[in-house]
C-alpha cells in the first residue's frame, strides 16, 4: 500500500461485534491505521483523548447515542472528519439527512466489502482534494490581500467552492443524483437508466412543462419529431405512473398538460 494510506487513521463504529472486528481487520489489511468504538459514546470519547480521525466507519443505529448524533458531534468538532454511515433500508432517510449535514456517503446493510473500500478511498480522496482546495483558497485570498484587490473577492471565492447539489426533494420524492437512486415515502424506486433521468429532468424543475422531444433530448441525448417523441416519453411516463402513483390512473406527481407535455407537480393537482 501507499504510504499516504499507512499515515490515514480510520475508525469504526458498530454496536455488533463481528461486523466492528470483521470490517476493522480488512481496513488494516489494506494498510490503514484503525480503531474501533462499540458506541457513539465510546467514539466520541475516544476522540476527546486521542484527536480527530481522518475517516469514520458508522452504523446508524446503535443503542444509546445514535450514528446520526454522532455525525453532528463529529462534524461540529472535527469537520474535516470524513464519515461514512452504515444503514438499514429502514432509516435510508434518516441517511439522506445526515449526508445534508456533512456525512460523505451512506451504504445500506449488508453492503459488500469492495464496496465499503470504494467508499473509502473516494472519502479520502476528496478530504485531500477539500484540504488542496482550502490551501489554493488560502493563496489566492492572501495574494489579493497583498495586491489590494479586495473587490471582487467573495465572487471568485463562491466561484470556487460552488457545487451542484447531490441531493433534490420535492414533496415526498427524494432524488440522489450521485447514486442514482429515487426514494418515494422513504422507500427505493426501481427505475431504469431512462426513467431515472426522465424523474430527474422533471424534479430538478418542479411545476415547469417539458415537451416530449425536450425530455428525449435530455434524457436519451438524441432529436426526434414531435410524433415520435410523444411515443416514446408515453411509454416512459406510464411505467413511472406505475410505480410511484397510487393510481396511475389519476396521477398526482407526474402530470399531463394536454398538447405540451409533461410536468412533476408540487401541489398533487389532477392532471390536464
Amino acid at each position: 500500500m501507499a504510504d499516504q494510506e499507512l499515515d490515514v487513521h480510520i475508525m469504526v463504529v458498530d454496536d455488533e461485534a463481528v461486523a466492528r472486528v470483521s470490517l476493522a481487520e480488512i481496513l488494516r489489511l489494506e494498510g490503514y491505521r484503525v480503531s474501533t468504538a462499540a458506541s457513539g459514546e465510546e467514539a466520541l470519547s475516544l476522540l476527546h483523548k486521542s484527536g480527530p480521525v481522518d475517516l469514520m466507519v458508522l452504523d446508524l443505529k446503535m443503542p444509546g447515542m445514535d450514528g446520526l448524533e454522532v455525525t453532528e458531534a463529529v462534524q461540529k468538532d472535527s469537520p474535516g472528519t470524513v464519515i461514512i454511515l452504515l444503514t438499514a433500508f429502514a432509516t435510508l432517510e434518516t441517511a439522506i439527512d445526515a449526508i445534508r449535514k456533512g456525512a460523505h456517503d451512506y451504504l445500506l446493510k449488508p453492503c459488500p466489502i469492495p464496496e465499503i473500500l470504494e467508499s473509502v478511498r473516494k472519502g479520502l480522496a476528496k478530504r485531500h482534494q477539500e484540504q488542496q482546495r482550502q490551501h489554493l483558497v488560502s493563496q489566492l485570498q492572501r495574494t489579493l490581500s497583498e495586491l489590494a484587490t479586495v473587490e471582487g473577492t467573495e465572487e471568485i471565492e463562491d466561484a470556487v467552492v460552488s457545487q451542484p447539489a447531490r441531493f433534490l426533494q420535492v414533496r415526498d420524492v427524494v432524488v440522489d443524483r450521485q447514486k442514482h437512486v429515487v426514494m418515494l415515502r422513504g422507500r427505493p424506486l426501481d427505475l431504469t437508466p431512462t426513467e431515472f433521468k426522465i424523474l430527474t429532468c422533471l424534479v430538478e424543475t418542479p411545476d415547469q412543462v417539458w415537451s416530449p422531444q425536450e425530455l428525449v433530448r435530455r434524457a436519451q441525448g438524441y432529436e426526434t419529431d414531435a410524433w415520435g417523441a410523444r411515443a416514446i416519453i408515453r411509454v416512459h411516463i406510464r411505467r413511472l405512473r406505475k410505480k410511484m402513483e397510487a393510481d396511475p390512473s389519476d396521477p398526482r406527481y407526474i402530470l399531463n398538460v394536454r398538447g405540451i407535455g409533461y410536468m412533476f407537480s408540487t401541489g398533487g393537482r389532477q392532471a390536464r
